[in-house]
């Protein structure tokens, strides 16, 4: 299971809370429902502590106390971040930070810098994790605030164990656990044991492991905190999981779930359910599986994490394969393979913020090099002023000095717009290729135009959306648009993932080729697989919008093999494309084809009917536009139970 960043909870000081009168019955009334607050939210009481903030905030208005009002946008931002809603925690923590600021609370708002960055750790954003726990180590050491600077560390570490980059983690989670031995901050030392644990783990290093996490749950247990208790617990079990010792495993996500239930941790209730469940399963318990699986699903799917649902499917998955109920397995079979396909596009989308973040480090070293730079010239300025006073042999050598800088400067200003020209050049190339096939770009690159090209055998394929104009009408323009990008998008990254060349778009029309660059069983094999996760994604993409009651699009899908040309037309705003009466073939194959399914042509069927992946539906002759009656055939993929027979 993940742990979360650490979030910092409001602190009292008197320095600022002595700076409002509180004389006034408003502040009299507004600390004590805010005392009462606290005690329910630690309590863990949350429906009871939200109204009392509220409430609060407004007395404290009447009084211009803004470290106090800061105090209770905080709690409430922390009651949304246990219930799960993880925008509105954002949102309550930078109304606290305004808050704080204008009560000129340093030690406040570098708190809530932390805890912003612990709820992007949370939600995977781990380029904004980092910015925002930065600024708070900062500004903890601005003030001396050494607890929370222990805190702020440890999350740092939490983001590399993320990334899998276990030595860095464990330097800033040994950093993290000195400061609070130092405090001797217990909870703090707890916080900081488990992530340590959960290292141990993930290296193997078991005993080592379970050693730190059971020091951790000891001190949860000692100080009687839930939310200490949970993590605790919930490491421990997937440290057992882990090893496949399943009867060790059971009792500690047992006593999770049961805390988490009573606290409303909905991301462990729904994590212990499916691991209690998958326990079940591996016991032979499957009905109970079914049970738990169920059940930890739709908390997963309340919670919104693409991660939880996915292994709540492939619990249920194996529980129904193992009662033979083979059509409730194969849906959530699909069910867990497009999550999975999602939580592909997420890290895509993380290794892409990573590169952006490793950008802006670079950046910001280059930035600082050219400060420093100013700064020294400044200085040997300075020196030359001076020197210049004494006499006139060092005029001399100012003089030279200045000759050999406009010097530098003149190769400095060369080198600069060499390595610009180079960074357009690289731009302009993954343009290009962007645009074209490799080998066309090179070709274009060097000739500054390219030849039409026969291809004697190539797949084409071809999707369009049923009833487009009908659905579009209810839909707005920009949502419209957004939509088909998201689609489009995803058909991009499946035609890369199976090496296969995007063509265009016309409308909603979306035309690829299998086989261009090189022409072998594997291409056509690839553009049939392509076209299946297409549909599948569409599909998906419609049960999602189902459930939130917007239209959806239906997808038709068809595709041809055979002969064809290519080549570029025109000499502006050219465009790759393709022609042949293979083109036209493959176009027919679509509109002939049934939505959610792929119709393919007699003589693909003929070259991929061996293929073991595949299963057919044959359709006999069917009537196509300009083309008569054609034999078709639908082809889908095997399922797991169709393999093994």
């Amino acid at each position: 299971m993940k742990g979360p960043g650490e979030l910092l909870y409001a602190q009292s000081d008197s320095t600022q809370v002595n700076k409002v009168a509180n004389s006034s019955n408003s502040q009299t009334e507004a600390d004590s429902l805010f005392s009462l607050g606290e005690k329910y939210l630690n309590s863990q009481k949350y429906e009871q502590s939200l109204p009392l903030f509220q409430k609060s905030i407004e007395l404290y208005g009447l009084t211009d106390n803004h470290k106090k009002t800061g105090d209770c946008f905080n709690y409430i931002a922390v009651i949304h971040y246990y219930q799960g809603d993880y925008s509105k925690t954002i949102l309550f923590f930078k109304k606290s930070i305004e808050s704080h600021k204008k009560a000129r609370y340093k030690k406040g708002v570098a708190s809530l810098l932390n805890n912003i960055g612990s709820v992007y750790n949370t939600s995977g954003n781990y380029l904004k994790a980092l910015d925002y726990y930065k600024q708070a180590i900062v500004m903890f050491e601005e003030v001396g605030e050494k607890e929370n600077l222990g805190v702020a560390i440890r999350n740092i570490g939490l983001i590399y164990m993320e990334g899998k980059d276990y030595k860095n983690a464990m330097e800033y989670f040994r950093k993290s656990y000195a400061l609070h031995r130092k405090l001797n901050d217990q909870k703090n030392i707890c916080e900081t044991l488990i992530p340590i644990g959960n290292v141990y783990a993930k290296e193997g290093r078991y005993d080592s492991a379970f050693e730190n996490l059971t020091k951790a749950l000891q001190i949860a247990d000692e100080e009687k905190d839930k939310q200490l208790q949970i993590r605790a617990l919930a490491s421990l079990g997937d440290l057992f999981y882990s090893k496949s010792d399943y009867n060790r495993a059971l009792p500690y996500y047992t006593r999770c779930l049961a805390y988490s239930n009573e606290v409303g941790r909905l991301q462990y209730q729904s994590e212990s359910q499916i691991a209690i469940g998958g326990i079940m399963h591996m016991l032979g318990k499957n009905r109970s599986s079914l049970v738990k699986c169920q059940e930890g699903l739709r908390l997963a799917e309340k919670l919104g994490s693409l991660s939880q649902k996915k292994g709540g499917c492939d619990c249920l998955y194996r529980a129904h394969k193992s009662l033979g109920n083979n059509q409730q397995a194969l849906r959530y079979y699909e069910q867990a393979n497009a999550y999975g396909d999602s939580l592909n596009l997420a890290e895509t989308s993380n290794k892409m913020m990573g590169m952006e973040f490793q950008q802006q480090q670079l950046v910001d070293s280059i930035a600082y090099v050219k400060k420093e730079y100013v700064v020294q010239l400044k200085h040997k300025e300075e020196v030359r002023r001076r020197e210049k006073s004494r006499n006139i042999i060092v005029i001399s050598l100012c003089f030279m000095l200045l000759i050999a800088a406009g010097l530098w400067n003149r190769l400095n200003y060369t080198r600069k717009s060499k390595s610009a020209l180079q960074t357009e050049k690289d731009r302009s190339d993954t343009l290009l290729l962007n645009i074209l096939p490799e080998e066309i770009a090179e070709e274009l690159k060097e000739k500054g135009k390219v030849s039409a090209r026969d291809y004697d055998l190539v797949s084409i394929l071809f999707t369009d959306f049923k009833s487009f104009t009908q659905t579009a009408e209810k839909m707005t323009p920009q949502s419209l648009v957004e939509e088909l990008n998201i689609c489009f998008k995803a058909f991009d990254l499946i035609t890369e993932k199976y090496q296969i060349e995007k063509i265009k778009t016309i409308g909603d029309a979306y035309m690829a080729a299998g086989g261009i660059s090189k022409a072998d069983k594997d291409s056509t094999r690839n553009i049939v697989l392509a076209g299946l996760e297409m549909q599948a994604f569409i599909r998906n993409r419609a049960l999602e919008a189902h459930r939130t009651n917007r239209p959806a699009f239906e997808m038709r899908l068809g595709i041809h093999i055979g002969p064809i040309v290519a080549g570029i037309v025109g000499v502006r705003k050219f465009q790759y494309d393709v022609w042949g009466d293979t083109v036209n073939t493959a176009s027919r194959m679509e509109s002939s084809g049934m939505v959610g399914k792929v119709n393919i042509s007699e003589t693909l069927y003929q070259i991929i009917k061996d293929e073991d992946c595949f299963s057919f539906e044959y359709r006999g002759y069917v009537q196509a536009k300009g083309k008569g009656e054609a034999a078709m055939y639908f082809v889908e993929k095997c399922s797991v139970a169709q393999l093994v027979a």
